[in-house]
């Protein structure tokens, strides 16, 4: 049953403050100062030379003092708490999370057993991690592992378009892959709580429903200005549809099966290398299959997929010849105790999500025979 306790009150919860806008980092020092003087600042090395430091760089000229350290690439339960014992050795003020999803998970997961606030500063739209008050954690495999809950949301997140346009095209059309689960997702568990513990509100189905607008209106379009490095209106529509709408939308409207099917596919190690996103996606079909959704309303969802090169294929996934067996681990997984699957009012098997995994994937080899879809040079 979605709601056991059968809460009554609706909650919705948010970030203190989202700012977003291009060369946003040279004004970092305005907007963290309320802070503290003192942060932690976790990235990676990619990322450190990308936009650490001219961060560093920022915030030195305003009289910060940055611990510099480097992600060590999975948001695992061992690497917050390295973070947090290095927080703890320079009595870090607050936390800064620069860099992608993993780094900003684990940011946010050490910022809370330092019991200090949490400013996250995505170089990427590929998540809707940014916003939200929890992290999704990993073993060090990279074997999904737990969700874990925060008292509130990352007090500042700070968007800087610029460093986002000259991030790799895939990170951002991954990000659509997560978003365009939000709606999705979030308009079955209207009835179940979100991450906070309450019933949706109705600003949440609102957001839904306006992150999915923005994607199918200017998806395509960002997708292309993101190949040409070029800041753009559509580009900064859909950096807030991936970073905001969808963090609000998933946390207080709250996820289904899509992402369960995404967590299910950490099983399969050949799916590891795959983005968060690309793997929400196709999870995206398969539930959509799940709730018997008609073949137009499939049709809208497997062409903006395919528009943007996110999968729907086992083929575009990269397993081509995935066993049934593997399959049904998937399934299983999804299927787990407290996994969000069980959101939904709708009767849920294994064996419904093992069906629907195999359908999606002929549900989007159909489309491409049957629009003679081919993949743009």
């Amino acid at each position: 049953m979605p709601n056991p306790k059968r809460v009554s009150e609706r909650l919705f919860q948010s970030p203190s403050k989202y700012i977003q806008g291009p060369s946003a980092i040279q004004n970092a020092a305005k907007y963290l100062e309320s802070l503290g003087r003192s942060p932690l600042l976790a990235c990676d090395k990619i990322v450190y030379e990308i936009a650490g430091k001219q961060l560093i760089e920022a915030l030195q000229k305003a009289d910060f003092k940055v611990t510099h350290v480097e992600f060590g690439g999975e948001a695992s339960s061992q690497e917050v708490d390295r973070l947090t014992k290095l927080g703890l050795e320079n009595q870090s003020s607050f936390v800064i999370g620069l860099g992608g999803g993993k780094t900003i998970d684990a940011a946010k997961a050490a910022a809370n057993q330092l019991k200090v606030q949490c400013a996250i500063i995505p170089t990427t739209a590929s998540t809707d991690a940014p916003c939200s008050a929890l992290s999704v954690l990993y073993t060090p495999e990279g074997q999904f592992d737990q969700y874990t809950f925060f008292d509130r949301n990352p007090s500042i997140v700070l968007v800087d378009t610029s460093v986002i346009a000259k991030a790799p095209y895939r990170f951002l059309a991954a990000g659509m892959g997560d978003a365009i689960a939000t709606n999705v997702e979030a308009r079955l568990c209207r009835t179940s709580l979100n991450f906070g513990g309450g019933l949706p509100t109705e600003v949440s189905v609102a957001i839904g429903t306006k992150c999915e607008e923005i994607l199918l209106k200017y998806g395509k379009q960002a997708y292309e200005a993101n190949k040409a490095k070029a800041v753009t209106p559509a580009l900064e529509a859909v950096v807030e549809a991936n970073t905001l709408l969808s963090g609000l939308g998933f946390e207080s409207g709250g996820l289904a099966a899509a992402h369960a099917i995404h967590n299910g596919f950490t099983a399969i190690e050949a799916l590891h290398s795959l983005l968060h996103g690309e793997k929400v996606a196709f999870g995206t079909v398969a539930q959509l299959i799940l709730v018997n959704s008609p073949t137009s309303v499939l049709d809208t969802y497997i062409s903006f997929m395919l528009s943007v090169d996110l999968p729907v294929t086992f083929g575009q996934l990269g397993i081509p010849n995935v066993t049934d067996e593997e399959l049904r681990s998937v399934a299983k997984l999804a299927c787990a105790e407290n996994e969000t699957i069980w959101n939904m009012e709708q009767l849920v098997t294994e064996d419904a999500v093992y069906n629907s995994l195999k359908a999606a994937d002929a549900a989007g080899r159909e489309y491409i025979r049957r629009t003679n879809w081919k993949k743009d040079e």
